[in-house]
């Protein structure tokens, strides 16, 4: 199964954001986010997207709440198939208070999540909005395939990235990730997630992380290699859950890093890849929880 790989597109203002700036005479501007998208394995044959939000401290709005300074946005998320005429859609709200403003690149963090039908034609929107100023906003908008996690096969979900140690993010089982977008990544250490489907319990298996640089300007070096063997331990939904940390000193750029997973019972292998960028020093970042004010699916 390829790889998924979202990129943002050529960004258009969100027309709530708009309309709502108009209505109170103040002026409309872009809210640049970063995001990225990551699916699993969901009930019911349906595939659980996750979606990942940051946004730069600066290009908030503050407003004061008791004490506080208050940084406060809403997500939205809708994947839409005219094809199959389905829509799923969250809207959730984000806030965050705290003593003293932020530096202007300190990074604001959430996680939004969707049940949807898999799919090759779903159209998906990414809407941030600025809630303290009505009137600043931004959508991104794209193409994307939903994929089937459904069937017997070897198979790998989306690798999701993390910031280490999280104590508040994704959920998913026992599993907590400080989940962010992929272009985000500070030069130190951080977790990923992912998931096996269909590795029968109690087999013997064999697990590769390979990172590898991207940059067509960059040196060509060796990938860094890690190697692991174990048992499955499967449950009964056919899940195998892997959080993993990567402790490797990364340089400013572009990479590459991909699982593989080897059945050492069957010989079956099953590989996937996720591309990353680190950025060239630690900036800061704040999870913030996301209050869902709107769900729905068709």
């Amino acid at each position: 199964m390829p790889a998924l790989r979202f990129v943002l597109l050529v960004p258009v203002l969100a027309a709530a954001a708009v309309a709502a700036g108009s209505a109170r005479s103040e002026p409309a501007r872009p809210l640049p986010f970063f995001y990225d998208l990551y699916t699993f394995r969901g009930p019911g044959g349906s595939t659980e997207v996750v979606s990942s939000f940051a946004v730069e401290a600066g290009n908030l709005e503050t407003e004061h709440a008791g004490g506080a300074i208050r940084y406060r946005f809403s997500v939205t998320l809708v994947l839409a198939d005219t094809v199959l005429r389905t829509v799923s859609n969250t809207h959730d709200t984000v806030y965050v208070d705290v003593g003293r403003r932020f530096p202007d690149e300190h990074l604001l963090f959430t996680h939004v999540t969707v049940a949807a039908p898999p799919s090759r034609t779903t159209r998906q929107r990414m809407i941030m909005i600025d809630a303290t100023s009505p009137g600043i906003g931004q959508l991104y908008t794209e193409t994307i395939p939903i994929p089937d996690y459904g069937g017997s096969q070897l198979m790998l979900s989306d690798i999701a990235f993390g910031r280490p140690d999280a104590t508040i993010g994704w959920k998913r089982g026992d599993a907590i990730l400080g989940i962010l977008p992929t272009t985000r990544f500070p030069p130190a250490e951080f977790d990923i997630y992912y998931e096996v489907y269909n590795l029968p319990a109690g087999n013997d298996y064999r697990t590769e992380i390979a990172i590898e640089r991207t940059d067509s300007a960059a040196p060509a070096a060796e990938p860094i290699r890690l190697r692991f063997a174990g048992e499955s331990s499967t449950q009964l939904d056919g899940v195998l859950p892997q959080l993993r940390r990567v402790d490797a000193s990364l340089s400013r750029g572009s990479y590459r890093l991909t699982v593989t997973i080897t059945d050492l019972v069957s010989g079956t292998s099953v590989t996937r890849s996720r591309p990353f960028d680190v950025l060239g020093e630690e900036r800061g970042a704040t999870a913030v929880s996301a209050f869902r004010r709107t769900h729905s699916g068709r």
